[in-house]
């Protein structure tokens, strides 16, 4: 660029002093001092227009207000917010809380106007004018959120009150304005994060000399760094010797340091690897006795790949062998807990159990089984006695015929059959047999209610087993399978041999207070025969060559004593 002031000396001093000055603002970045000359021409342009304040954001001065409003902005996120939710931290020091705040606003005003005077480069040199400074500033967003952050919104204090007598939110919250200001904390963040250094290596044992592009790389001082801690870590050692005392003594705490972290780690995870292994080894001697079994008692080979297949599907979805064995070592509280959490949803499925009090469902719930079935294994065949119902938790089963071949439904996750084949209600014309062939489409998990489980639950439970029988002969006088005159005379033979009972439970308390009458009487009779055979004793006078003489009365005691 060439000077001005050189070429034409008879120019106007005001035109070289403003080239002058443009020359020393685009070089200083590259020479970073300024000759005595530019000094001197800013100084005459300056005396000749005024001073007029700019502030410069590469400067220490820009640095250190964005501390003062991030401060202030950090004041309001943190304290308003607490003060709107928490009313004893607002009542605790209002009238200090109150300066603060106001403090902060006028820190707010004062930042409005350095930021309207922050200047900004254009093609390189600084833009020290005012009202373009002004008209840029009114035109950005930040404008915009620094008038939202000032608004008054205080005034609603005397509408609302200043006290916050134990209400949520309290009334400071109408200053949550003041949070628009917060990208100033971004921009002190980001001026921060440039300001930042690191130190290079001052000799080859921290990093070798960096001005070399080989050793400049990002890329090598990453892995060069990941290696050293690497070698440091395990305890390999072959790092390079320290040259400093202050080195030694790092060294020393990076070593001990990297020991016990790798023991930790390599303990942790010794340990992990072994309880997986133990588990899998359970399992696998599990499986393996089984395939000794088959081999012993030559199963044949289709149904041997059945049986490993479906080890296989357990293995692959967590499933535990025997749940059973797991859980008894809970107390029943607990063992309760986890039943009512994993199978309680699903039993109020149940149309039949839907309604019913929670004691008794809570109590079924830890009678259920979860059985496993394999591709093509029927649960239950046509003409079975039911004993068991089933609710399918996950898989598919289909419905067939006789010749195994034709589809009439498919069940899946959720359906529940066979549940009222294990009330053993009275008509029911299928005799509580099963109606229809189920098999599992593939791999089915069913849960699974035995007859018996159900009927030691409704011993308890009396009238929830009347409303289970109802509901069962509902539903199975609404599907025409109850014979009503099988109904009725089993009522009629209840009532009969509830009557009989009555009888019974009669005759047996007569006979129990009668025998008690006797007993006591009894009991009674044998006190005063001791009693009078205690007399008799006394009074006998007994001669050695003559016989025994009893008085009149012991004589009608010993003769009513034989009666």
């Amino acid at each position: 660029m060439e000077n001005t002031c050189r070429e034409d000396p008879d120019q106007n001093l005001e035109d070289v002093s403003k080239e002058a000055m443009r020359e020393a603002s685009c070089l200083l970045p590259f020479t970073g001092k300024r000759s005595d000359f530019d000094v001197e021409l800013e100084e005459l342009f300056f005396q000749k227009h005024g001073r007029a304040f700019v502030v410069d954001p590469s400067e220490n001065f820009h640095y250190r207000w964005l501390s003062v409003i991030s401060a202030a902005v950090l004041y309001n996120v943190l304290v308003i917010v607490g003060r709107s939710v928490f009313w004893e931290l607002q009542n605790a020091m209002p009238i200090a809380w109150y300066v603060f705040d106001y403090t902060c606003d006028g820190i707010y005003l004062l930042d409005m106007v350095f930021h309207a005077r922050t200047g900004y480069l254009e093609q390189g040199l600084l833009v020290r004018n005012t009202r373009k400074l002004l008209k840029r500033y009114i035109e950005s967003l930040h404008f915009k959120l620094d008038l939202i952050s000032l608004v008054p919104t205080d005034v609603a204090y005397f509408f609302l009150g200043v006290e916050c007598k134990v209400r949520v939110p309290c009334t400071v919250i109408v200053r949550l304005n003041r949070l628009f200001r917060a990208y100033r904390m971004q921009e002190f963040s980001d001026r921060t994060e440039a300001r930042t250094n690191f130190r290079f290596g001052t000799d080859n044992w921290v990093y070798k000399n960096i001005s070399l592009p080989v050793y400049g790389t990002l890329r090598h001082q990453y892995i060069y760094s990941f290696y050293w801690s690497t070698l440091t870590l395990t305890t390999i050692g072959e790092v390079p010797i320290p040259e400093k005392d202050a080195e030694y003594v790092f060294v020393v705490i990076d070593f001990l340091v990297g020991v016990l972290i790798f023991a930790t780690i390599v303990g942790n995870v010794g340990s992990m690897i072994t309880n997986m292994n133990a588990a899998r080894a359970d399992f696998q001697h599990r499986m393996d006795s089984v395939k000794q079994y088959m081999e012993f008692r030559k199963v044949s080979k289709e149904l041997e790949n059945r049986v490993i297949k479906w080890f296989d599907y357990l293995w692959t979805n967590k499933q535990s062998l025997d749940e059973d064995k797991i859980t008894s070592m809970l107390p029943d509280k607990l063992k309760a807990e986890i039943a009512i959490h994993v199978h309680l949803d699903t039993l109020k499925r149940v149309k039949l159990f839907q309604d019913c009090e929670p004691g008794l469902l809570v109590q079924l719930v830890l009678k259920l089984r979860l059985q496993v079935f394999s591709p093509g294994d029927y649960i239950c065949r046509k003409g079975d006695v039911g004993k068991e119902m089933y609710i399918v938790k996950r898989g598919k089963l289909s419905v067939v015929g006789d010749d195994g071949r034709t589809v009439f439904a498919t069940l899946s996750d959720g359906s529940v059959f066979g549940e009222l084949s294990i009330l053993n209600i009275t008509g029911n014309k299928t005799g509580n047999r099963r109606t229809a062939n189920v098999r599992s489409v593939g791999y089915s998990d069913l849960f699974c209610l035995s007859k018996e489980d159900l009927w030691i639950v409704l011993e308890e439970y009396a009238e929830a087993k009347k409303m289970l029988i109802e509901r069962g002969r509902s539903i199975l006088r609404r599907d025409g399978l109850l014979d009503e005159d099988a109904v009725k005379a089993s009522e009629k033979e209840q009532e009969s041999l509830q009557g009989k009972c009555e009888r019974l439970e009669k005759a047996l308390d007569n006979l129990q207070t009668r025998f008690a009458r006797l007993l006591a009487e009894y009991m009674a009779f044998q006190i005063k025969m001791k009693q009078r055979i205690s007399r008799l004793e006394g009074r006998t006078d007994v001669d050695d060559n003559g016989p025994v003489t009893v008085d009149d009365d012991d004589d009608a005691a010993s003769q009513s004593s034989q009666l």
